[in-house]
């Protein structure tokens, strides 16, 4: 008699059933015999048995009951759509599930899977009790995170794979990660895990020793790790820190993503180190030049800037002077007659001259004047380079293009100049009333007394065309 009650396989794979001889009854009656050799089954139980053909629907299993037992493939393994063959082979050996001892058919259901599932579930459960972590790989990546093999499908949110959030899952599949488990509940087949939690702690000496070396007013360099809508993380190598969307530039930031990218190499300086909540605050914008303390530097109260206005206010218009520099033009210091509405003078994307009467930049302040631009005065070192100093006097007033030079002599900025006006001799190179280009002059007329009140003050502007080559 075999000393195995299962059949076994030939060298091609058939499989050949367990062989009765005659008188093996050894004294028994046949049925008693007969009843001997079969396995008693019951719905819910877990019973062993070896693979005798594997298809693509489904998986014979024999157990040593009357017939085979059916293992539909979608009761073979925790992965969806998985093929039987990937799963199982002939000849393994294999605990399953009692699904329904007999279907319609007549056929004895098993499940794989399930059984895997109540073994799963007891270790879970201890490993949970004694603040323990799990180890599988990532078999799916669904809505909101991971699915990974741990006996049963443990769902690991998006937020919690890393120390940052990723937005990528799909390199995580085929990899084997660690997690603690955070929520366990059984009747609802539903298991939460957190490998950030697990690198956390695993990590936790050296990013305690990484924080105890950084120091507020360091500046470190970094690569941005991730950005969201109140700022951008940036990996220091050691921990991620925090630009809030305030410190990322001097000027206004609709959104993080319209000043860093994910992947960006940022030079930042550390704000605040909370060891407590090991938390660390950077900025950017500290690492830049300060626009205004750049503005202040090169620019004093009383100088003629260029400006474009940005907007209108009822009390007057905002004017800016410089990249990031905005200015405020009070509505009395429009036009040297009364004004109304700021609409009346000026209108948004204008350009035009005005002269600096107040900068305070504690405050990020700077008062302009258009009125008092028309009267003259000294223009800024920026725009005497883009004019030609010869345009100006000792003092830096705006004086003009001269033709006194020998021609032989003259830049190639005079030389246009002289040719302009060599074809247009009707026009007095002295007098910029006439259309010709250049920052305002002191020239204005007083309203006559009895005139239309509405009638404006005349301010008179350079603005004729140049020669190309100057414009």
């Amino acid at each position: 008699m075999s000393d195995t009650l299962f059949g076994t396989f030939t060298d091609e794979g058939q499989y050949i059933p367990r062989q009765v001889v005659e008188n093996d009854l050894t004294g028994q009656s046949l049925d008693d015999a007969y009843s001997a050799t079969m396995v008693e089954v019951e719905d819910g139980q877990i019973v062993n048995g070896v693979i005798v053909k594997v298809d693509r629907d489904e998986v014979l299993l024999d157990i040593g009951y009357k017939s085979e037992g059916v293992i539909p493939s979608r009761e073979l393994s925790i992965r969806n759509d998985v093929d039987p063959h990937e799963v199982v082979a002939l000849g393994d050996e294999i605990e399953a599930l009692v699904l329904q001892r007999e279907d319609k058919d007549g056929r004895l259901i098993l499940s794989k899977k399930r059984a895997q599932y109540e073994r799963a579930w007891g270790e879970i459960e201890r490993v949970k009790e004694h603040d323990g972590y799990v180890k599988g790989p990532v078999i799916e990546v669904v809505k909101g995170g991971l699915i990974l093999d741990i006996g049963l499908r443990g769902f690991l949110p998006a937020s919690l794979v890393e120390l940052r959030r990723v937005r990528d899952l799909q390199p995580y599949v085929g990899k084997v990660l660690e997690a603690k488990i955070i929520e366990l509940d059984k009747n609802r087949n539903n298991v939460v895990l957190s490998r950030r939690l697990w690198l956390e702690e695993t990590q936790r000496e050296q990013r305690e020793e990484f924080l105890a070396n950084l120091k507020p007013g360091e500046v470190r360099k970094g690569t941005v790790s991730s950005v969201v809508n109140f700022g951008a993380f940036v990996d220091l190598g050691g921990m991620d820190g925090l630009i809030h969307v305030s410190e990322l530039s001097w000027k206004h930031v609709d959104h993080p993503g319209s000043v860093v990218q994910v992947g960006d190499e940022v030079e930042v300086q550390v704000l605040e180190v909370d060891l407590d909540r090991d938390r660390i605050s950077l900025s950017l914008k500290a690492t830049q030049q300060d626009p205004w303390q750049e503005f202040a530097s090169n620019h004093r109260v009383g100088e003629l800037v260029y400006g474009r206005v940005t907007k209108l206010v009822p009390f007057g218009a905002f004017v800016q002077v410089g990249d990031g520099i905005e200015g405020l033009v009070h509505i009395s210091e429009m036009s040297a007659h009364h004004v109304d509405l700021p609409e009346q003078v000026v209108t948004p994307g204008e350009e035009l001259w005005v002269k600096i009467i107040d900068l305070d930049l504690q405050r990020r302040r700077i008062s302009l004047s258009i009125k008092q631009a028309a009267e003259g005065g000294v223009v800024a070192a920026e725009y005497q380079e883009a004019f030609g100093e010869h345009m100006y006097d000792a003092e830096g007033n705006y004086i003009g293009p001269s033709y006194e030079y020998n021609p032989d002599e003259l830049t190639e900025d005079q030389q246009a100049w002289a040719e302009y006006y060599a074809q247009h001799p009707e026009l007095d190179p002295n007098d910029y009333g006439d259309g010709t280009t250049g920052p305002p002059t002191a020239e204005y007329t007083e309203p006559v007394p009895g005139e239309v009140a509405e009638e404006e003050a005349e301010v008179v502007y350079e603005d004729a065309e140049a020669p190309a080559d100057q414009v």
